[in-house]
């Protein structure tokens, strides 16, 4: 699925990981390149080039924030332009997978999805029997 995706991104230009920043970034006005590498698990050393892809597309700029800090923002047009249609793309692409699975088995598929993806916060160790 994930090649799908970076297939149907490439078609905008854009890899996973710069389509990821775009839509983490979205509106926000106050995240710095660090916080950007957190919350994706980038490291800096892959967090520079990537910021520098995309900035040099014009999709996204560097607005102080403070004397040491700077905020990733996206541009007004090109930036927000990509980021929708990042978005257009990625629920194409929810679409056609859903579309997939068989009708009887959807409206089980998402709440199954959210109880794996919450249970990742569970500490495994208190699963175990004593």
């Amino acid at each position: 699925m994930t090649a799908e995706l970076a297939d149907q991104l490439a078609i905008i230009r854009l890899r996973i990981s710069e389509a990821s920043v775009l839509l983490l970034v979205g509106a926000r006005t106050d995240m710095t390149s660090a916080e950007i590498g957190k919350v994706l698990d980038i490291q800096r050393a892959n967090m520079v080039p990537l910021l520098a892809r995309l900035e040099q597309a014009g999709l996204i700029s560097r607005l102080p924030l403070d004397r040491k800090s700077q905020a990733i923002v996206l541009t007004k047009k090109k930036g927000l332009s990509r980021l929708a249609m990042v978005q257009a793309t990625i629920r194409a692409f929810e679409a056609a997978l859903l579309a997939r699975i068989p009708a009887a088995h959807r409206d089980h598929l998402l709440p199954a999805l959210h109880a794996l993806w919450d249970g990742r916060r569970i500490n495994m160790d208190d699963l175990r029997p004593d």
